[in-house]
């Protein structure tokens, strides 16, 4: 049966980056397929089911693809750790990218970084992810602007623009998330990758180490270096290279 690697991508969608993913196929004839859920304003989810159920494996009663593995990025991998833990049959493995738990420190300030970086970035006609996800140095801003390329390469059925509507949730969850009392993560029993880069402004990257120590079986990847919220994107190759062997093992 193929692994399959399941991609959330909610909050990436806040300030327009576009969800990218890899699929690599093994000598063995296993893969990894790459599912993207995009969940609508307003839904729950736990209201999203496979919209495309048996393509990637088998399914619950539910209609829930059940997942070797669950990559979830920032705001998603909130929903992750709570679907982990309350839903342990749907996920057998997880992987938490540029995220943090609940009550990290430094989460709840991601609202105003976002808005000062819009901002900043309407003022100097700069596009807002390069502040947002990358570092300050030139080898973080190269990176930024290559990721920003790359997300050109895609010219057919493109994302559509988030709505204000959505931002305003979005960034209200995020800030409610950073203020909740901590979680008990030694309920999450699955085997966890965790992610991100070594100067995450965003969700600090203290969160990143604090999620992997907590985590009964916690794995963490070395803190990419020179890299900030958007570490996965800028070291695709070196992550996927990870997740494919964190989901074989």
């Amino acid at each position: 049966m193929a692994a399959t690697l399941s991609v959330a991508a909610s909050f990436v969608g806040l300030v327009g980056l576009a969800p990218q993913a890899s699929a690599s196929a093994s000598s063995d004839g296993t893969h990894c397929s790459v599912v993207v859920e995009r969940v609508q304003p307003g839904e729950k989810f736990s209201q999203v089911k496979s919209r495309t159920c048996g393509d990637y494996g088998p399914c619950d009663a539910n209609g829930y693809v059940l997942s070797t593995g669950t990559w979830w990025r920032s705001i998603s991998s909130f929903n992750a750790q709570v679907i982990a833990e309350r839903e342990p049959h749907l996920v057998r493995k997880v992987i938490l990218a540029g995220t943090g738990p609940a009550g990290g420190p430094g989460i709840d300030k991601v609202p105003a970084l976002t808005i000062q970086a819009t901002l900043k970035g309407a003022l100097t006609r700069q596009d807002p992810k390069l502040s947002l996800f990358f570092t300050e140095t030139a080898g973080g801003r190269q990176a930024g602007r290559a990721v920003l390329e790359r997300l050109k390469e895609r010219t057919q059925n493109r994302d559509k623009s988030v709505s204000p509507m959505s931002i305003r949730a979005q960034l209200k969850a995020v800030k409610r998330w950073g203020r909740q009392a901590p979680s008990d993560l030694s309920k999450i029993h699955q085997p966890v990758l965790v992610a991100s880069g070594e100067d995450d402004r965003m969700v600090p990257s203290r969160n990143t180490l604090d999620l992997a120590a907590r985590l009964p079986r916690g794995e963490l990847v070395p803190l990419f270096p020179d890299a900030g919220h958007g570490g996965v994107f800028q070291y695709h190759d070196e992550f996927v290279a990870h997740a494919l062997d964190f989901l074989a093992s």
